[in-house]
């Protein structure tokens, strides 16, 4: 074959593939919705893991005395899991009080009711409803599809600040742990 021969040939055959690629690919029924119950399971886990691997007794720290304490923080995500959840998905939060003095199994139980309830809260929301108005933060207008992204966002924003403090006390966030080794062959 002629160099010109393969040339051509190459080019017929990359439009071929992406055909093939995008006749295999499903469309997901609900884009937003999964997506947020997809950063839920994973930010469930590691901010629960984060709160359990910083010790008790550090609960009380925080980097600099204008930066929140990390029982503040863990009390904070826990009662912005409740209030978002709730707007979300437009059902009651359970009642949740939780305080910076709380000793760290409360608080931990806290986050992780918080995370509980937000798992359940989500399970029937799909994306029909990502326009409805509803009121953020006082009295600022919003839509259901704005919470989504302010939850996530303080998902990050917040797993990011755990993991700093962590760091700061010599502990590796969660995400930060080296991978276990894997079983020997038998």
């Amino acid at each position: 074959m002629t160099r010109l021969t393969w040339i051509a040939l190459v080019l017929l055959l990359i439009p071929a593939a992406g055909r093939t690629q995008d006749q295999h690919a499903q469309p997901v029924a609900n884009p937003v919705s999964s997506n947020i119950k997809q950063q839920l399971a994973r930010f469930s886990k590691i901010m629960v893991a984060a709160a359990d691997a910083m010790p008790a007794d550090k609960f009380g720290y925080s980097p600099t005395p204008q930066q929140m304490t990390f029982a503040h923080l863990t009390a904070h995500i826990a009662t912005s899991n409740m209030f978002l959840c709730s707007k979300i998905s437009g059902t009651p939060a359970p009642d949740l009080k939780l305080a910076d003095t709380d000793p760290k199994d409360t608080l931990v139980a806290g986050l992780k009711a918080s995370f509980d309830y937000c798992t359940t809260a989500l399970t029937a929301v799909d994306d029909s409803k990502l326009g409805q108005p509803i009121v953020l933060f006082g009295s600022r207008p919003n839509t259901i599809a704005g919470a989504m992204i302010s939850i996530t966002d303080d998902w990050a924003d917040h797993y990011s600040t755990q993991a700093g403090y962590l760091r700061l006390n010599g502990i590796l966030p969660p995400t930060a742990q080296p991978a276990p080794a894997a079983a020997p062959a038998k």
